[in-house]
């Protein structure tokens, strides 16, 4: 742990939280973690360990398929939003430590700094370390307290194989929605639908899409990570920035209407196959008795078609119709 690291926890979480929380939270940062087994002789008692993971402030992480797994400490500034959040669920009496830790945090996101690059790089930060990348990875999604958004497509640095390691779906009682998008081959590799099934039992909401152009993972409408390479393990963006990440968020948004979620049966849409015949050729831009003819049915049928189109869209118009139809893959 750096210095930098030690003066950001000093000022963020100090009597925010309990003092032997934070002592314990303080040696674990110092330590950079620690395997699961060495936690209770390092920060005096199983219980400190409970109380670091349920306030957010520590989590553990898969270490390979063949070590154990390791409890990491949250970046400062992360642990405080989870004590935050879990201060607030829980009503605590003591409201001054709260409004502390806001008044803070505020300061910490708001507050001028001493010139306009350290501002900056409070929004939008460049990882290039691959363990802090892996860290904040972890990190963030301890943090949401109320939605977890992912995207995830087909990019990978190394083949994936039965031993490769997963990181589990946190236990979120229900506070936090999940939601994921992947990318189709995913999904149709045995390991990686493995994966998948194994997040929806835990709660997680999983839709596909054929392609998908990046990986991200956003938390709370607060903090999003982002790739700078394909994988995105040699170099990130850790945005705190509130305009960015909204527009992240609708962008999610935007493709969660169009992906069909993991296990339907159909991935085209409600519509029949003559339906979407007369969809892809409205498209094109032809009239009713050209599509008739093409189609070799009546111009009637082909308005009842287009009726039916019109009333699962949603639409009155037929460019609104290819537009509505595209952003939900029924058409490419």
């Amino acid at each position: 742990m750096d210095r930098q690291d030690q003066l950001n926890a000093r000022r963020l979480l100090e009597g925010v939280v309990p003092d032997e929380i934070f002592a314990s939270y303080s040696k674990l940062l110092a330590e950079g973690g620690c395997p699961e087994g060495d936690a209770s002789s390092l920060l005096g008692g199983d219980e400190k360990t409970v109380e670091l993971t349920a306030r957010g402030m520590a989590h553990l992480r898969p270490d390979g398929p063949m070590a154990p797994p390791r409890l990491v400490p949250a970046p400062p500034e992360l642990a405080l939003q989870g004590v935050l959040a879990e201060l607030s669920r829980r009503l605590v009496s003591d409201q001054e430590r709260l409004l502390a830790g806001h008044r803070r945090l505020s300061d910490w996101h708001q507050t001028p700094a001493a010139n306009s690059t350290a501002a900056m790089d409070r929004l939008v930060q460049i990882v290039t370390d691959r363990d802090e990348i892996s860290r904040l990875s972890y990190a963030l999604i301890n943090a949401a307290r109320h939605d977890w958004l992912t995207l995830d497509n087909y990019v990978l640095e190394a083949p994936v194989e039965d031993s490769t390691g997963f990181a589990p779906l946190p236990v979120f009682e229900g506070q936090v929605q999940c939601r994921a998008i992947y990318e189709t081959r995913c999904a149709e590799h045995p390991i990686g639908a493995k994966t998948i099934e194994a997040a929806v039992e835990a709660g997680e909401q999983a839709r596909l899409l054929p392609r998908i152009g990046m990986k991200m993972k956003l938390a709370d409408e607060a903090v999003a990570l982002l790739p700078l390479t394909p994988t995105g393990m040699s170099g990130a963006l850790l945005v705190r920035s509130p305009v960015i990440v909204g527009a992240l968020r609708e962008y999610f948004e935007l493709l969660w209407e169009r992906a069909i979620p993991y296990g339907s049966a159909k991935a085209a849409g409600p519509l029949t196959p003559a339906q979407s015949q007369v969809l892809r050729l409205l498209t094109q831009g032809l009239p009713d008795e050209a599509i008739a003819r093409q189609m070799d049915i009546s111009v009637n049928t082909m308005r009842r078609h287009w009726t039916a189109i019109r009333d699962a869209l949603g639409v009155e118009t037929r460019f609104a119709a290819g537009a509505a139809a595209v952003r939900r893959g029924w058409i490419n």
